[in-house]
């Protein structure tokens, strides 16, 4: 095993290491890192935040890179619309795990409308769902419509969401 000169602290590290084990500085081989990723943003800004964000990876910290914009999109991102893995948004999400009014996601936590695998929300649509309208296989929620009830106001109120994405 070769060993080195941390950067950070001076102390002996082995040139493979991806963490420095006296002071923790990532990859303590290399003269300079600047972390790994990517992190771009408009220089057009809404309220100080950029009006889109693209973010992922990690800093020269080692820290996780996250997305900050009206338009957010990283692994995990916060903005007005969100596209990210872990995200919270502030009217649309779209990702895995996402909190916001509206969000298509395998989690989806939402205000309104929760669209997933797992899904919340006022309207509630996904394989478990719970909500005020939920369309799901098992859910919860006080208008039903899963593969063992079918309310009649549930069924409308989907009946006539149907209608309005058809193009």
């Amino acid at each position: 095993m070769t060993l080195t000169t941390c950067r950070e602290c001076r102390g002996q590290a082995s040139v493979q290491a991806v963490a420095c084990p006296h002071c923790g500085a990532p990859y303590p081989a290399r003269g300079d890192w600047r972390g790994f990723g990517v992190d771009w943003r408009t220089r057009t800004t809404f309220r100080g935040y950029p009006l889109v964000h693209v973010s992922f990876g990690r800093d020269a910290n080692g820290r996780t890179r996250v997305a900050r914009g009206v338009v957010a999109i990283g692994q995990f991102a916060v903005g007005v619309v969100a596209l990210a893995q872990f995200g919270v948004a502030f009217l649309f999400g779209i990702g895995q795990f996402v909190l916001a009014p509206f969000v298509v996601a395998q989690f989806a936590v939402a205000l309104l409308l929760g669209v997933g695998q797992f899904a919340t929300g006022f309207v509630a649509i996904g394989q478990l769902a719970v909500g005020w309208y939920v369309l799901a296989m098992w859910g919860a929620g006080l208008h039903l419509c899963t593969a063992a009830v079918r309310d009649p106001q549930a069924a409308a109120i989907f009946r006539r969401l149907g209608e309005l994405v058809k193009w």
